[in-house]
C-alpha cells in the first residue's frame, strides 16, 4: 500500500461474523429455523455453514441470505472441517457434546490446530461431555461423543465469549440449566439472539444461565455490519488528514465498540447516529473525521471489549502524540498468530517505535512510517491492520499472503484501493 487520499462519502461493512455463526448454530437446534440477511460472506462462516451440513442440517444460502434449520436428527458428522475458525470449532465442541447419539471429529487448518482447546473442552467436561483429541483434548483434532449433560455452574477464569457461548449452547441441551459467570462481561450476542427468540434465559450480573429447550423457536431478521470490520474504516479516516466517512447499518453493541471508546479518549472526533435495533442487536451510522490523536493507556478491563480490534489500535498508537501502553493482552499470543509479535515485527520495520511486552506493547507516537515489506504471517486482521498502516506511511508497504482477509472481509483490499485511488 502507498500513502492515500481522504476517505470520503458513506460505506457498508459485511455482516457481523460473531453473529452470523452464532445464527447458524442456533438455527442447527431449530425445526422452524432461522433466516437472516446479510450474512457474513467470510471463510469463517462458511466454514460453520459446511459444518452443519455434514451434521444433515438444512442450509440454504442465496446471496448474503442464509436458511438453517433442523431437519430431523442430527446425523454422525465424520469429520468436520472448522477451517481457520476458532469460534466454529469451539461452539461446535459445545453445540454437539449434548446431543446423545451425535459422533463427530472436529479439525481445522494448521493454524488452527496450534491453538488452545483446553479453554473450551475442560468446563464442557464439568458438565459430562465427552471429549477427547490431541495433547489430552488441549489441541484439535477433537473427537465429540454427544451425551446427555448434567447442567450446573461454571465460574470462567478469563472473560471469554466462545467459552460461555459453548457452554450456552450446550445447556440447551442439558438436564437442567447451566449457569455462565465470567469475571467480567464479554461479547453477549449469544445471550440477545436466544433472549431475542424467546428462548428461557436469565441474567444477572456477570451471570447468565441457560434452560433446557428441546426445539429452539425460529426467527427472520437482518443482521447489522460487523463492527470490527468497521473498525478499519474508522481508524483508517481517523489518520487520513481531510477524511469524512460515515459507516451505516453497524454494530453497535456496548461489548463490541471497546475500540471506539478509547479512540474518543484519544481525541477521535467521530459521531454516532442510533438506528433501529436488529435481532436485538443496537445498530446506527458512525460518522469519523480525521482527528489528531494523543496517547492512552489500556488495561486488561477492557481487552474483552476491543480484543480483535487490539492491532488496529496499534496502528492508531504509532500517530498519536505521546506513548500508549496496552496490558492485560496476553490473549493476543493465541489467535491466529501471535498479533503481539506480528504487530510489534510489522510495525517497526515501518519505522514504528513499538516494545513487544509479553502482554501487549509499549508505542510511542510521532515516528513517520517509511514502505517496506512486512509480513501478514497468515492473520486477516494482521494483514488488513498493516494495510491501515500503509495509509499513512512514507513508500510503498508490501504485505505477503494478504489472501487471509478472506477469512473475514473478502473485499476489503479491493474497496480501499477503490476509494483510496491506489
Amino acid at each position: 500500500m502507498s500513502r492515500a487520499e481522504p476517505l470520503r462519502g458513506t460505506i457498508t461493512v459485511p455482516g457481523d461474523k460473531s453473529i452470523s455463526h452464532r445464527a447458524a448454530l442456533v438455527g442447527a437446534l431449530s425445526r422452524e429455523g432461522i433466516e437472516v440477511d446479510h450474512f457474513s460472506n467470510g471463510a469463517d462462516c462458511a466454514s460453520t455453514l459446511d459444518c452443519l451440513r455434514r451434521l444433515g442440517v438444512a442450509v440454504e444460502r442465496e446471496g448474503d441470505r442464509v436458511r438453517v434449520r433442523r431437519n430431523g436428527p442430527l446425523a454422525e458428522g465424520g469429520l468436520l472441517d472448522a477451517g481457520n475458525s476458532g469460534t466454529t470449532a469451539r461452539l461446535l465442541c459445545g453445540l454437539l457434546s449434548g446431543i446423545p447419539g451425535v459422533f463427530s471429529v472436529i479439525t481445522g487448518d494448521a493454524s488452527l490446530r496450534r491453538r488452545p482447546m483446553s479453554r473450551v473442552v475442560d468446563p464442557l467436561r464439568t458438565l459430562g461431555a465427552r471429549i477427547d483429541g490431541c495433547d489430552g483434548g488441549t489441541k484439535l483434532p477433537l473427537s465429540v461423543r454427544g451425551t446427555r449433560l448434567t447442567g450446573g455452574l461454571y465460574t470462567l477464569p478469563m472473560a471469554s465469549a466462545q467459552v460461555k457461548s459453548a457452554l450456552l449452547l450446550a445447556g440447551l441441551s442439558a438436564q437442567g440449566s447451566v449457569t455462565v459467570v465470567e469475571p467480567r462481561r464479554s461479547r453477549d450476542h449469544t445471550e440477545i439472539m436466544l433472549d431475542y427468540l424467546g428462548v428461557p434465559l436469565k441474567r444477572e450480573g456477570e451471570a447468565v444461565a441457560v434452560f433446557p429447550c428441546d426445539d429452539l423457536p425460529g426467527g427472520r431478521w437482518t443482521l447489522p455490519g460487523d463492527f470490527s470490520s468497521a473498525a478499519f474504516w474508522i481508524v483508517a479516516a481517523s489518520l487520513l488528514a481531510g477524511s469524512d466517512l460515515s459507516i451505516e447499518g453497524v454494530n453497535l453493541n456496548p461489548t463490541r465498540t471497546g475500540l471506539l471508546a478509547v479512540l474518543e479518549r484519544m481525541g477521535l472526533d467521530c459521531d454516532v447516529l442510533p438506528g433501529n435495533p436488529s435481532g436485538g442487536e443496537p445498530t446506527g451510522t458512525v460518522t469519523v473525521r480525521s482527528s489528531s490523536l494523543k496517547a492512552t493507556a489500556v488495561d486488561g478491563t477492557e481487552i474483552p471489549l476491543l480484543v480483535d480490534e487490539l492491532p488496529l489500535l496499534a496502528v492508531a498508537a504509532t500517530q498519536a502524540r505521546g506513548v500508549t501502553e496496552v496490558r492485560g493482552a496476553a490473549e493476543l499470543r493465541v489467535k491466529e498468530s501471535d498479533r503481539i509479535a506480528a504487530m510489534a515485527e510489522g510495525l517497526s520495520a515501518l519505522g514504528a517505535a513499538v516494545e513487544e511486552r509479553p502482554d501487549g506493547w509499549v508505542i510511542e507516537g510521532g515516528h513517520p512510517l517509511k514502505g517496506g515489506a512486512v509480513s501478514s504471517r497468515g492473520d486477516h486482521r494482521v494483514a488488513m491492520a498493516l494495510a491501515v498502516a500503509g495509509l499513512v506511511a512514507e513508500g510503498e508497504v508490501l504485505i505477503d499472503d494478504v489472501d487471509c482477509v478472506a477469512i473475514s472481509y473478502p473485499g476489503f483490499l479491493d474497496e480501499l484501493r477503490r476509494r483510496t485511488g491506489r
